[in-house]
């Protein structure tokens, strides 16, 4: 179950939380939004909407009715700790969102309707695991980025006084600098683009450039990957010993209850001791 660590149910609750949980029940919903997915691709096609728009149309609002249903039953197992499951949360806001008429002032969330294909992250735990390791690294990465707007600050700065008078339209203020600066970090066309048409009037700019693709580009970009991995890796080692601590408690299960029949056995015997021995002395 996504929503809570609770398995239990009784009644209705119970066979209803059986039947959205069974493993079946889920590779369906998977292939629904698959499906989904595909079909809202298809509606982008021009061609294809005129030949088939309506029964297009019509798959769509058939896999939405059954992802709402779905839905409704969820909310009718897990309650109120639905809405404490982030992963639930966001099953739910893409689907209202679905839901909400795309019309007038709404229109743009006819657009969002492709949210619902990023269910697939609720469904496949491995997509889970990962979304959970970039959410972890947000703190590290937060502070990547300052340093790095830092960076850029700095050597904006630097490359407006330095190239502006002679190339306004790249280093004509800072704005444009940070755009500049950041097509160079991509590494796309900077060279003959940007940096040899700087070096021609300004024969020394490589020192700056080189530099500040090293630092901005190589280095801040392995910053950002290896505080990455290392969310990963931290993930998956707390699910690692969350595998063990469940494996220890079922063994001290397993052995609490073994402990407990040997007793009862040993209780047995002595009854039946107790007993015979009685017999006996008759």
């Amino acid at each position: 179950m996504r929503e809570t660590g609770v398995t239990e149910y009784t009644g209705l609750r119970g066979r209803l939380h059986a039947f959205i949980a069974h493993p079946k029940v889920q590779a369906g919903i998977l292939a629904l939004i698959v499906v989904n997915a595909i079909l809202l691709g298809l509606e982008t096609a021009p061609q294809i909407m005129a030949e088939a728009g309506g029964l297009i149309r019509l798959a769509d609002r058939v896999i939405l009715a059954v992802f709402v249903v779905e839905i409704a039953i969820r909310l009718f197992v897990h309650r109120g700790r639905f809405f404490r499951d982030p992963w639930s949360l966001f099953d739910f806001a893409v689907v209202a969102i679905a839901l909400v008429p795309a019309t007038g002032p709404f229109s743009v969330l006819r657009a969002l309707r492709v949210l619902r294909v990023l269910r697939v992250l609720t469904i496949v735990p491995s997509m889970r695991r990962v979304v959970g390791a970039l959410l972890g690294a947000v703190p590290g990465l937060l502070s990547i980025g300052m340093v790095l707007v830092l960076i850029y600050y700095v050597c904006a700065v630097i490359a407006t006084n330095l190239f502006g008078p002679v190339f306004p339209d790249w280093f004509g203020n800072i704005g444009r600098s940070f755009y500049t600066l950041f097509q160079i970090m991509t590494l796309e066309s900077w060279s003959m683009g940007i940096s040899r048409p700087v070096m021609e009037e300004f024969p020394y700019a490589w020192a700056f450039f080189i530099p500040f693709i090293l630092v901005a580009t190589f280095t801040m970009l392995n910053l950002f990957i290896g505080v990455i991995v290392d969310a990963m890796q931290t993930v998956s080692e707390a699910e690692h010993a969350d595998t063990l601590d469940a494996l220890d408690r079922t063994q001290d299960h397993i052995e609490a209850d073994v402990h407990a029949e040997v007793r009862a056995l040993r209780d047995e015997i002595r009854s039946l001791r107790t007993l015979l021995e009685t017999r006996s002395e008759r």
